[in-house]
């Protein structure tokens, strides 16, 4: 098993949608996991695939015009104004693409707050209320730092919600996509902070973490999905 570490790259909301499901479909190194944190060329908003795109137009800002896209996972609006954003490509190999979805939730986001304690910052994985069965069929909300669910992370003392998260899995693997919410984070180094996530999820997945070039995916297909992300049909599918 390998842990490729993906170069940052900036885009618009539909490219780096679009990206993150290319990573999961066309991946060419099967065994391999995959990490990349990106950023966003204007202020941006995402919202989960099931959600109703009257009722998510109706939360956003009004006095900024945001670059909006429907994600290939699931979950609630993310404003990307002030988020470190960051997606991980798990394949089917790997014990965790069997998992429930809640272990993959938590497996994760316990390595993202230990890297906020490492660096000061008290964060801990919200237990969820009840067993274990009925927390994985919780909504998710609507808005997503508005509500911590199960497994997100939060501040220790304060409860407020640092981090969450939605996954799509299929015949190809997991795709998890993640925010942090820089505001709920405190003052932080981000690159530094990035090290030591990348370092506690390769521990945690068992595979040393290995910078990588940028895959070498097919442009026509890149292309024909950035329009699709980009498409009213897409937009509006709910």
């Amino acid at each position: 098993m390998e842990f490729h570490i993906l170069p940052t790259r900036t885009a618009g909301a539909a490219e780096n949608m679009a990206l993150d499901f290319l990573l999961l479909q066309r991946y060419p190194h099967a065994g391999t996991i995959r990490f990349r944190h990106y950023e966003w060329r204007g202020p941006a908003a995402t919202f989960g695939f099931g959600q109703k795109i009257a009722w998510v137009r109706g939360q956003l800002p009004k006095e900024e015009t945001m670059d909006l896209c429907r994600r290939p996972t699931g979950g609630g609006i993310v404003d990307h104004r002030h988020d470190w954003t960051y997606a991980l490509v798990i394949s089917r190999e790997h014990a965790l693409w069997e998992a429930r979805a809640t272990q993959s939730y938590r497996l994760v986001h316990e390595c993202l707050a230990q890297a906020l304690r490492e660096l000061g910052w008290p964060a801990v994985v919200k237990t969820p209320d009840g067993d274990l069965a009925a927390a994985a069929t919780l909504p998710g909300a609507g808005v997503c730092f508005q509500r911590a669910e199960p497994y997100d992370v939060v501040h220790e003392h304060s409860g407020e919600k640092i981090a969450g998260a939605a996954q799509k899995r299929n015949k190809h693997g997991l795709l998890f996509q993640g925010s942090i919410w820089k505001p709920a984070a405190g003052t932080l180094d981000w690159d530094v902070f990035g090290g030591r996530f990348i370092a506690a999820l390769a521990q945690a997945v068992g595979a040393p973490a290995t910078p990588a070039p940028w895959p070498d995916l097919n442009e026509d297909e890149v292309t024909g999905l950035i329009e699709q992300y980009s498409s009213p049909e897409w937009l509006e599918y709910r």
